[in-house]
C-alpha cells in the first residue's frame, strides 16, 4: 500500500510539473507533504536522508555570489566584449556560447557555470532583440556535455570518482574526453540549423551595440573588485578539488560568507538574499522528497537490480543496458539520487565474477550526465537555467524543451552505445 501510495504521488506531481498548471516549486514540495502525511516517510528521514543539503548549500552560496558580482555590472561588461568580438552575429554568439558554457562545465561544474553565464545571455540577448530560447536550451545542452567530461563536471561523475578509487580527474579526461568532444560537436551543429532561422541579425541593433563602451558599465567601487576576487578564489577551490581534497559545497559556503562580509556595508545582506532564486531551491528540496519516497519504498533499487536481471551477468549486455537505462531513468527521477542508488548495485556485479567493472562505470557516467538532456528537470543545470529564464521572463515549457531534449538524448545514447562498446568492450573481449 506505502508501496502504491509513493508511485501514485510521484506521478501526479510529475504529471502537474509537466503541465505547469501550477508552480513546479509548490507542487514538488506539495508532494513530499504528502508522502510525510502518507507516513511514507518522516521528517527526519526526508531532512536527514533524502535531501540532498549539499547541493541546495552549493546553489545557494553560487547564486548569493552571482547576486553580489551582478550589482557591480560586469556581467554586462563580458556580455558586449564577447558580442563585440563575433560583431553580433547571431550564429558565432550561438556557438561561442556553447564553447564558454562547455569548457566551463568541465572545469567548473555545471551548476556553477550556468549561474554565472546565464544572467550574461540574458543581456545579451535583450541587447539584440534576439530570441532568448536557441541561447537557453544550447547552454543546457552544452553544460551537461561538457560537464561529462571531467571528475568534477556533473554531480554524478564526483559520486562514481569517490566509489571508484582508481579514478582520477584525468581518468575522466582520458576515458570519457573524446565522446565529449564528438557529441559537443554534432549536437551543436544540429541545434544551429535547428534555430538557423530564428537566429536573424539586425545590422540596427549590431551598429548601436558596437557604439556602446563596455568600460561605462562597470562600477568601479571596492565591491567590484572584492567581487571578482573572492569569485576567483571559488573558481580556483573547485579546480584545486582533486589535490585539497575540500568539498565544492564548502568552498563556495565559504566564498558566500565572506563576499557578504565584505561587502555588506555596500550592498546590505537583506538585499542578497532577496535576489536568490528560491523557487529554484524549493523546486529542488521537493524533487529530492519525491524521489526519496520512491528510494524509500525500493522503487529505484528494484529498478537498478532489474537492470543486471536482464543482463544475465554479461559484461557487454550489462555495460549497454546500464547506459541506456541510466540515460533514460536520469531524466526522469535526476541523475543524482539514481546514481546513488546504482553505485552499491555496480559493486555487486563483483561478486556475479565480473572483476573489470570500468566499462560499467563509465557506461553509467555517460547515462546520468548525458540522460539530463532528456528533460527540464533531468538535471540540476536544467533546472538552475529554468529558474534564471523565469525571473527574467523568458519562461522555458516543460513540454516545449522535450522537443529538442529527447531527440539530443538519443542521438547522444546512440554515439555512446558505439564508442563504449569499442573503446571499452572491445579491448576488454579480446
Amino acid at each position: 500500500m506505502i508501496t502504491a501510495m509513493a508511485i501514485l504521488i510521484f506521478l501526479i506531481s510529475y504529471i502537474m510539473i509537466m503541465t505547469e498548471k501550477l508552480n513546479r516549486a509548490l507542487v514538488a514540495v506539495g508532494g513530499g507533504v504528502l508522502l510525510l502525511l502518507t507516513s511514507v516517510y518522516d521528517w527526519e528521514e526526508a531532512f536527514t536522508k533524502y535531501i540532498d543539503w549539499d547541493t541546495i548549500a552549493l546553489l545557494f552560496s553560487m547564486m548569493v555570489l552571482v547576486s553580489i558580482t551582478k550589482k557591480t555590472g560586469v556581467f554586462e561588461y563580458v556580455a558586449i566584449k564577447f558580442a563585440q568580438t563575433v560583431k553580433g552575429r547571431p550564429v558565432p554568439l550561438l556557438i561561442g556560447t556553447a564553447i564558454l558554457t562547455a569548457v566551463g562545465s568541465a572545469f567548473l561544474d555545471n551548476v556553477t557555470t550556468v549561474l554565472l553565464f546565464v544572467p550574461i545571455l540574458l543581456t545579451l540577448t535583450n541587447m539584440l532583440s534576439l530570441p532568448a530560447f536557441p541561447f537557453l536550451i544550447v547552454t543546457i545542452f552544452s553544460s551537461n556535455i561538457g560537464g561529462t567530461a571531467t571528475l568534477i563536471g556533473d554531480p554524478p561523475n564526483i559520486m562514481i570518482g569517490q566509489a571508484v578509487k582508481h579514478f582520477t580527474f584525468l581518468s575522466f579526461v582520458w576515458n570519457l574526453g573524446p565522446l565529449v568532444l564528438i557529441l559537443f560537436t554534432i549536437i551543436i551543429t544540429g541545434m544551429v540549423f535547428v534555430f538557423r532561422n530564428q537566429l536573424k541579425f539586425d545590422s540596427t541593433k549590431v551598429a548601436e551595440l558596437m557604439k556602446i563602451e563596455p568600460e561605462s558599465y562597470l562600477k568601479r567601487t571596492p565591491m567590484l573588485y572584492q567581487s571578482l576576487a573572492v569569485l576567483g578564489m571559488t573558481i580556483v577551490g573547485f579546480l584545486m578539488h582533486p589535490i585539497i581534497h575540500v568539498e565544492l559545497t564548502t568552498v563556495s559556503v565559504c566564498a558566500a560568507v565572506l563576499l557578504l562580509l565584505l561587502t555588506d556595508k555596500e550592498y546590505s545582506s537583506e538585499k542578497v538574499f532577496e535576489e536568490v532564486e528560491w523557487v529554484t531551491l524549493f523546486f529542488f528540496m521537493g524533487l529530492f522528497m519525491l524521489v526519496g519516497g520512491l528510494i524509500k519504498v525500493g522503487v529505484i533499487d528494484e529498478i537498478a537490480r532489474g537492470m543486471m536481471w536482464v543482463s544475465g551477468g554479461d559484461l557487454p549486455t550489462t555495460a549497454i543496458i546500464v547506459l541506456w537505462s541510466s540515460g533514460l531513468l536520469s531524466g526522469i527521477v535526476d541523475n543524482i539520487p539514481f546514481v546513488a542508488a546504482m553505485i552499491p548495485v555496480v559493486h555487486e556485479l563483483q561478486g556475479y565474477g565480473m572483476m573489470n567493472l570500468d566499462p560499467v562505470w563509465w557506461s553509467l557516467a555517460l547515462g546520468a550526465c548525458l540522460g539530463g538532456n532528456g528533460t527540464l528537470i533531468g538535471a540540476s543545470a536544467n533546472v538552475v537555467v529554468a529558474g534564471l529564464a523565469a525571473s527574467a521572463n523568458h519562461s522555458i515549457s516543460f513540454v516545449r524543451f522535450l522537443l529538442y531534449g529527447i531527440p539530443v538524448l538519443l542521438v547522444s545514447l546512440i554515439i555512446s552505445t558505439i564508442y563504449v562498446y569499442f573503446r571499452f568492450l572491445v579491448p576488454f573481449l579480446s
